[in-house]
């Protein structure tokens, strides 16, 4: 259920110089070399038709724009009308978008816009299913950089809608310091200061640590941020009591929503999950015509 005390807005759309050229490439690689021949053999050109997008289940909404673009971008002249916006919690027949104009453009850009708002609402619903679930604690639900090739700003975007928080962008925003980092600079020492003399002031150090004597170690060397990998919930609660404020502590590790609760009431401050974007189901959309 959704959390009556969470009053935040969606996030606002991305840009459209984002967000173009991502659909384009998607309806050039649908339309390959010769179009859409299905369309212009069967659908008669001066064919005019109206359409709607409904949810066939519910969940939240993410992904709207996209698809707008992807009729705007086949032709300009189709007509469409939302009815919701993004961060919509669906129920099964919710009208989403309504659409009219020329038939045959329609069907063309149907595949491209429902590919990216059935995937991207399936990714604001897995982290919906999540926020909803560790409401009732101070953490939250964040993505990582486990997200698809090319993919990364709208699914990250996605998970904002569904109530989430983002992790970083890419390898340039923050400093994420591994066990294999740690293992090649010689010590988790080694690696801080080497990090520390290399980075800008803005930049941020995260280590990552799997057992208590790492996070003492790390929370010596005053590491503002500190990545529980793979902890039991004792080790956890442990944890949060050794760290007592000193650092952001976030947990990881095969998080699904019967376990997150748990884990947020040990009192950790984020839950990195990579599922709700590499291999969130996608939430089924149609386009169907009206009489």
């Amino acid at each position: 259920m959704p959390n009556a005390n969470d009053t935040r807005e969606p996030p606002a759309p991305l840009p459209r110089v984002m967000l173009e050229p991502l659909v384009r490439a998607t309806l050039l690689e649908d339309l390959g070399r010769a179009g859409d021949i299905t369309s212009q053999a069967v659908v008669p050109a001066e064919a005019q038709s109206r359409l709607q997008l409904a949810a066939r289940q519910g969940g939240v909404l993410a992904g709207l724009e996209l698809a707008r673009l992807a009729f705007e971008l086949i032709d300009p002249s189709i007509v469409w009308n939302a009815r919701l916006r993004d961060g919509a919690r669906l129920k099964p027949g919710d009208v989403i978008a309504t659409l009219a104009g020329p038939a045959r453009a329609m069907l063309t850009a149907e595949r491209t816009a429902l590919n990216f708002l059935g995937h991207l609402s399936g990714v604001a619903s897995a982290t919906a299913r999540i926020a909803d679930a560790i409401a009732h604690t101070k953490a939250r639900v964040t993505c990582t950089r486990k997200t698809m090739p090319g993919l990364r700003a709208v699914q990250k975007y996605a998970a904002r809608v569904g109530g989430g928080s983002n992790h970083r962008f890419g390898l340039d925003d923050a400093v994420l310091i591994k066990d294999n980092h740690v293992a090649i600079a010689g010590g988790l020492r080694n690696a801080v200061e080497r990090a520390r003399a290399a980075i800008g002031h803005m930049v941020q150090i995260e280590v990552e640590v799997d057992t208590l004597a790492q996070l003492r170690e790390a929370l010596d060397l005053q590491v503002p941020i500190v990545l529980l990998d793979n902890m039991d919930l004792p080790t956890l609660r442990e944890a949060v009591s050794m760290t007592a404020g000193r650092a952001v502590l976030e947990a990881s590790g095969r998080v699904t929503a019967e376990t997150a609760p748990g884990i947020a009431e040990t009192g950790v401050d984020q839950i990195a999950i990579g599922w709700i974007t590499h291999s969130a189901a996608v939430l089924d959309i149609g386009l169907d015509t009206l009489a």
